[in-house]
């Protein structure tokens, strides 16, 4: 599958889940677009269109806790991107590793 092959949403956005390449971990759910896709393999850097700003982003541009993608893959319908990345740094901006350290109780 290339690029053209994503099943992007009506706002021509992804899902993208990221996941650590050695714990095998889940660190965060985002979104990208085309581009943060095209600049994701142009880079090797993980990037994302950020919907509360309204813009790309490169994970870690501020903070400095970036991530080198190893691989991408895409899921069998085609609408969820996924991440497996070597993170530089904690993946939260809480500073935690995953954006997944909270238990959800009934």
């Amino acid at each position: 599958m290339n690029i053209g092959d994503v099943k992007f949403d009506g706002g021509g956005l992804v899902p993208v889940v990221v996941q650590d390449v050695d714990t095998r971990e889940v660190l965060m759910v985002a979104y990208a677009n085309a581009e943060a896709l095209r600049l994701t393999f142009e880079t090797g850097f993980a990037h994302f269109w950020s919907r509360s700003r309204q813009r790309l982003w490169k994970k870690g541009e501020e903070s400095g806790n970036i991530m080198h993608v190893v691989e991408v893959r895409v899921d069998c319908d085609g609408d969820t991107v996924l991440y497996i990345v070597k993170p530089t740094g904690p993946a939260c901006h809480t500073g935690n590793k995953t954006c997944f350290y909270r238990k959800l109780s009934p």
